[in-house]
Protein backbone atom coordinates (compact mmCIF):
# COMPACT_ATOMS: atom_id res chain seq x y z
CA UNK A 1 0.00 0.00 0.00
CA UNK A 2 1.48 3.35 -0.95
CA UNK A 3 2.12 5.74 1.50
CA UNK A 4 -0.93 7.81 0.16
CA UNK A 5 -3.53 5.44 0.40
CA UNK A 6 -2.32 4.11 4.07
CA UNK A 7 -2.87 8.39 5.24
CA UNK A 8 -6.56 8.35 3.47
CA UNK A 9 -7.12 4.82 5.85
CA UNK A 10 -6.11 6.16 8.91
CA UNK A 11 -7.72 9.52 7.99
CA UNK A 12 -11.63 7.68 7.09
CA UNK A 13 -10.53 5.61 10.33
CA UNK A 14 -10.36 9.04 12.62
CA UNK A 15 -13.00 10.31 10.93
CA UNK A 16 -15.51 7.88 11.78
CA UNK A 17 -14.47 6.55 15.30
CA UNK A 18 -12.64 10.12 15.96
CA UNK A 19 -9.91 7.88 17.76
CA UNK A 20 -7.79 5.44 16.78
CA UNK A 21 -5.00 3.21 18.31
CA UNK A 22 -1.11 2.97 16.71
CA UNK A 23 -1.62 -1.10 17.26
CA UNK A 24 -4.75 -1.76 15.50
CA UNK A 25 -3.98 0.78 12.74
CA UNK A 26 -0.32 -1.95 12.02
CA UNK A 27 -2.63 -4.74 11.91
CA UNK A 28 -5.32 -2.99 9.55
CA UNK A 29 -2.54 -1.76 7.41
CA UNK A 30 -0.13 -4.84 7.96
CA UNK A 31 2.77 -2.22 8.85
CA UNK A 32 5.26 -2.28 11.20
CA UNK A 33 4.80 0.43 14.23
CA UNK A 34 7.64 2.48 13.16
CA UNK A 35 6.08 3.30 9.72
CA UNK A 36 2.78 4.24 11.63
CA UNK A 37 4.56 6.91 13.95
CA UNK A 38 6.15 8.10 10.66
CA UNK A 39 2.34 8.60 9.09
CA UNK A 40 0.90 9.91 12.53
CA UNK A 41 3.47 12.39 13.21
CA UNK A 42 3.51 13.68 9.09
CA UNK A 43 -0.86 13.67 9.48
CA UNK A 44 -0.13 15.71 12.27
CA UNK A 45 2.26 17.68 11.15
CA UNK A 46 -0.36 18.74 8.23
CA UNK A 47 -3.58 19.29 10.73
CA UNK A 48 -5.33 16.65 9.82
CA UNK A 49 -4.90 15.12 13.54
CA UNK A 50 -3.64 15.14 17.20
CA UNK A 51 -1.71 12.77 17.45
CA UNK A 52 -0.76 11.57 21.40
CA UNK A 53 0.39 8.29 23.05
CA UNK A 54 -0.34 5.30 21.28
CA UNK A 55 -2.45 6.55 18.55
CA UNK A 56 -4.18 9.95 17.53
CA UNK A 57 -7.81 11.86 17.64
CA UNK A 58 -9.67 13.75 15.11
CA UNK A 59 -9.26 17.58 15.72
CA UNK A 60 -12.90 17.80 15.69
CA UNK A 61 -13.17 15.57 18.47
CA UNK A 62 -11.03 17.84 20.66
CA UNK A 63 -12.25 20.76 21.91
CA UNK A 64 -11.06 24.12 21.63
CA UNK A 65 -12.19 27.73 21.60
CA UNK A 66 -11.84 27.86 17.82
CA UNK A 67 -14.50 26.28 15.38
CA UNK A 68 -13.32 22.84 13.29
CA UNK A 69 -14.56 20.80 11.05
CA UNK A 70 -16.84 18.26 11.89
CA UNK A 71 -16.79 15.38 9.70
CA UNK A 72 -20.43 14.41 8.63
CA UNK A 73 -21.36 16.96 10.37
CA UNK A 74 -25.39 17.27 8.09
CA UNK A 75 -25.85 13.42 9.12
CA UNK A 76 -25.10 14.33 13.03
CA UNK A 77 -27.39 17.35 13.05
CA UNK A 78 -30.31 14.59 11.55
CA UNK A 79 -29.09 12.47 14.49
CA UNK A 80 -29.30 14.55 17.07
CA UNK A 81 -32.65 16.14 15.96
CA UNK A 82 -33.82 13.09 15.96
CA UNK A 83 -32.15 12.49 19.75
CA UNK A 84 -34.09 16.11 20.66
CA UNK A 85 -38.00 14.71 19.51
CA UNK A 86 -37.47 12.27 22.34
CA UNK A 87 -36.26 14.47 25.46
CA UNK A 88 -39.20 16.10 26.69
CA UNK A 89 -39.53 19.20 29.43
CA UNK A 90 -38.54 17.49 33.57
CA UNK A 91 -36.21 15.00 32.27
CA UNK A 92 -32.80 14.09 34.18
CA UNK A 93 -30.73 13.29 30.99
CA UNK A 94 -27.20 11.64 31.23
CA UNK A 95 -25.38 12.68 28.32
CA UNK A 96 -21.77 11.50 27.02
CA UNK A 97 -19.25 13.50 24.86
CA UNK A 98 -18.14 13.98 20.98
CA UNK A 99 -19.18 15.77 17.84
CA UNK A 100 -22.87 14.52 17.24
CA UNK A 101 -23.63 15.46 21.33
CA UNK A 102 -22.56 18.64 20.42
CA UNK A 103 -24.46 19.06 17.72
CA UNK A 104 -27.39 17.93 20.18
CA UNK A 105 -27.32 20.53 22.52
CA UNK A 106 -27.06 23.23 19.96
CA UNK A 107 -30.23 22.80 18.63
CA UNK A 108 -31.79 22.03 22.11
CA UNK A 109 -34.99 23.97 21.91
CA UNK A 110 -34.51 27.29 23.86
CA UNK A 111 -37.44 26.49 26.15
CA UNK A 112 -37.03 23.08 26.69
CA UNK A 113 -36.42 22.22 30.53
CA UNK A 114 -34.07 19.36 31.06
CA UNK A 115 -31.92 18.58 33.77
CA UNK A 116 -28.38 17.28 31.90
CA UNK A 117 -25.57 15.51 33.55
CA UNK A 118 -22.28 14.43 32.11
CA UNK A 119 -18.58 13.73 32.48
CA UNK A 120 -17.47 15.53 29.37
CA UNK A 121 -16.58 18.92 30.21
CA UNK A 122 -16.58 20.48 26.66
CA UNK A 123 -20.93 19.41 26.84
CA UNK A 124 -20.76 20.74 30.16
CA UNK A 125 -19.65 24.06 28.87
CA UNK A 126 -21.63 23.76 25.71
CA UNK A 127 -24.87 22.88 27.78
CA UNK A 128 -24.28 26.18 30.55
CA UNK A 129 -25.01 28.59 27.14
CA UNK A 130 -28.47 27.13 27.49
CA UNK A 131 -31.19 29.24 29.00
CA UNK A 132 -33.66 26.74 30.81
CA UNK A 133 -30.95 23.69 31.28
CA UNK A 134 -29.67 22.83 34.32
CA UNK A 135 -25.97 21.35 34.11
CA UNK A 136 -24.73 19.02 36.97
CA UNK A 137 -21.00 18.41 35.74
CA UNK A 138 -19.53 15.01 37.49
CA UNK A 139 -15.81 15.96 38.15
CA UNK A 140 -13.12 14.10 38.59
CA UNK A 141 -10.04 13.39 37.15
CA UNK A 142 -9.89 14.48 33.87
CA UNK A 143 -8.69 12.20 30.54
CA UNK A 144 -6.92 14.52 27.85
CA UNK A 145 -7.93 12.79 25.40
CA UNK A 146 -11.49 12.77 25.82
CA UNK A 147 -11.76 15.37 28.05
CA UNK A 148 -13.93 13.88 30.46
CA UNK A 149 -13.95 13.45 34.05
CA UNK A 150 -13.02 9.20 34.84
CA UNK A 151 -12.69 7.71 37.92
CA UNK A 152 -14.50 5.59 40.91
CA UNK A 153 -15.66 8.87 41.89
CA UNK A 154 -17.87 9.36 39.10
CA UNK A 155 -19.28 5.94 38.59
CA UNK A 156 -20.49 6.53 42.26
CA UNK A 157 -21.96 9.76 41.75
CA UNK A 158 -23.81 8.13 38.93
CA UNK A 159 -24.76 4.79 40.37
CA UNK A 160 -26.58 7.39 42.96
CA UNK A 161 -28.96 8.49 40.08
CA UNK A 162 -31.92 7.31 38.67
CA UNK A 163 -32.15 9.13 34.86
CA UNK A 164 -34.67 9.02 32.26
CA UNK A 165 -32.64 8.78 29.49
CA UNK A 166 -28.63 8.17 28.81
CA UNK A 167 -27.28 9.69 25.59
CA UNK A 168 -24.68 7.83 24.77
CA UNK A 169 -22.36 8.97 21.79
CA UNK A 170 -21.27 5.62 20.05
CA UNK A 171 -17.52 4.63 18.78
CA UNK A 172 -18.88 1.43 17.32
CA UNK A 173 -21.87 -0.46 17.49
CA UNK A 174 -22.55 -3.94 16.21
CA UNK A 175 -24.99 -6.84 16.47
CA UNK A 176 -22.81 -9.51 17.98
CA UNK A 177 -20.51 -7.29 20.31
CA UNK A 178 -22.87 -4.46 20.94
CA UNK A 179 -21.37 -0.92 21.63
CA UNK A 180 -17.70 -1.03 21.97
CA UNK A 181 -14.90 1.29 22.37
CA UNK A 182 -10.79 1.95 22.86
CA UNK A 183 -10.59 3.42 26.69
CA UNK A 184 -11.23 1.42 29.42
CA UNK A 185 -11.86 4.15 31.74
CA UNK A 186 -14.61 6.04 29.38
CA UNK A 187 -16.61 2.27 29.02
CA UNK A 188 -16.57 2.12 32.82
CA UNK A 189 -18.57 6.11 33.36
CA UNK A 190 -20.41 4.96 29.99
CA UNK A 191 -21.46 1.40 31.59
CA UNK A 192 -22.44 3.68 34.56
CA UNK A 193 -24.41 6.34 32.51
CA UNK A 194 -26.48 3.09 30.99
CA UNK A 195 -27.15 0.87 34.39
CA UNK A 196 -28.61 4.55 36.04
CA UNK A 197 -30.73 5.01 33.29
CA UNK A 198 -34.23 3.65 32.75
CA UNK A 199 -33.50 3.82 28.44
CA UNK A 200 -30.19 4.12 26.46
CA UNK A 201 -29.80 5.44 23.62
CA UNK A 202 -26.98 5.17 20.90
CA UNK A 203 -26.45 7.88 18.87
CA UNK A 204 -24.05 6.68 16.06
CA UNK A 205 -23.27 8.03 12.28
CA UNK A 206 -24.50 5.20 9.87
CA UNK A 207 -20.91 4.17 9.10
CA UNK A 208 -20.11 3.08 12.19
CA UNK A 209 -22.86 0.39 12.47
CA UNK A 210 -21.41 -3.30 12.34
CA UNK A 211 -17.54 -1.74 13.74
CA UNK A 212 -16.38 -3.03 16.71
CA UNK A 213 -13.56 -2.16 18.96
CA UNK A 214 -11.66 -4.05 21.60
CA UNK A 215 -13.71 -3.27 24.89
CA UNK A 216 -17.33 -3.86 24.94
CA UNK A 217 -19.75 -1.11 26.82
CA UNK A 218 -22.55 -2.66 26.90
CA UNK A 219 -24.20 -5.75 24.70
CA UNK A 220 -26.87 -4.84 22.63
CA UNK A 221 -29.70 -6.05 24.48
CA UNK A 222 -28.72 -3.09 26.82
CA UNK A 223 -29.65 -0.62 24.71
CA UNK A 224 -33.08 0.44 23.90
CA UNK A 225 -32.72 3.01 20.87
CA UNK A 226 -30.49 3.52 17.50
CA UNK A 227 -30.49 6.79 16.21
CA UNK A 228 -28.57 7.29 12.65
CA UNK A 229 -29.13 9.91 9.91
CA UNK A 230 -30.81 6.88 7.88
CA UNK A 231 -34.70 6.22 7.65
CA UNK A 232 -35.31 3.52 9.96
CA UNK A 233 -36.73 1.46 7.39
CA UNK A 234 -32.83 1.48 5.85
CA UNK A 235 -31.65 -2.23 4.94
CA UNK A 236 -28.57 -1.45 7.57
CA UNK A 237 -30.84 -0.97 10.34
CA UNK A 238 -33.34 -3.82 9.85
CA UNK A 239 -30.78 -6.40 11.11
CA UNK A 240 -30.64 -4.02 14.57
CA UNK A 241 -34.31 -3.62 14.59
CA UNK A 242 -34.96 -7.35 14.29
CA UNK A 243 -32.45 -7.72 17.75
CA UNK A 244 -35.66 -5.48 19.24
CA UNK A 245 -34.48 -2.15 19.33
CA UNK A 246 -36.60 0.85 18.29
CA UNK A 247 -34.73 2.19 15.31
CA UNK A 248 -35.09 5.54 14.72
Amino acid sequence: MLKKERHNCIIQQINIHNKVLSSDLCLQLDVSEDTIRRDLQELAEEGKLIKVHGGALAKSFHFTIESKQVYALNEKKIIAQKAIDIIKDGMLVVISGGTTMRELVNLLPADLNVTFVTANLPIALELLEHPQAEVIFLGNKLLKSAQMAVGAAVVEKLSELKADLCLLGTNSIDLDFGISDLELEIIEVKRAMIACSQKTVSLAISEKLNSAQRLQVCPLHQVDILITELDPTHEKLIPYALKGLSVL
